[in-house]
């Protein structure tokens, strides 16, 4: 852990196997030019492997410690720090096309994704990792055990997919449930029509 205590109040669990790490930019392909803002960069397992292929990128960090870190890290022409709260933070400052990355702490996941959910219209993509059972809900089918509000808020806004699942043991501290990571895309002037 580096010497940093995981703090409870912000649901800290750091991504620490570098299988993982590799599989989570993988996904997120980001290249250079590429508008990207990392929620959560903790202890910087994916800041480094993002900035190293889009050579900038923004973070939202709400822990003062690990914020002074990153910016002992990275110099802030490659890291755009904003030491805040994403539930609270105004994404649109950040410009359009806006490519989201984070593990989600799981005690904020459902608001964090409505109120990134206010942003569609600057939203290229998010790539979120979130307990396995929120991602289930959110990809779930109408007339299944996992619908319900948030696959509805979601998927009318959102084209989605769950990518794959992160192991317990991936992190630290170990949290007591299995992860998974989710693609979601705006879907634009696809976007169905909703009554009032």
């Amino acid at each position: 852990m580096h010497g940093h205590q995981a703090r409870k109040r912000f649901g800290q669990n750091f991504l620490a196997d570098p299988h993982y790490v590799a599989r989570i930019v993988q996904a997120v392909d980001p290249r250079s030019g590429d508008n990207l803002v990392e929620i959560g960069p903790g202890l910087a397992a994916i800041t480094g492997a993002l900035i190293e292929r889009a050579e900038r990128i923004a973070a939202i960090e709400i822990d003062r410690d690990l914020a002074a870190r990153l910016r002992e890290r990275f110099p802030p022409d490659r890291l755009a720090l904003h030491e805040a709260d994403a539930l609270a933070f105004d994404f649109g400052t950040l410009g359009d096309e806006l490519r989201v990355v984070g593990n989600l702490p799981y005690n904020i996941s459902s608001p964090l994704l409505f109120h990134l959910a206010s942003f569609e219209a600057r939203l290229r993509d998010i790539h979120v990792m979130l307990q396995r059972e929120v991602v289930a809900r959110m990809t779930a089918s109408p007339g299944t055990a996992d619908y319900g509000r948030l696959s509805v808020m979601l998927q009318v806004r959102f084209r989605m997919a769950r990518l794959f699942t992160v192991p317990a043991g991936a992190f630290r501290p170990a949290p007591k449930v299995e992860s998974a990571v989710a693609r979601l895309v705006p879907l634009g002037p696809e976007r169905p029509a909703i009554a009032n």
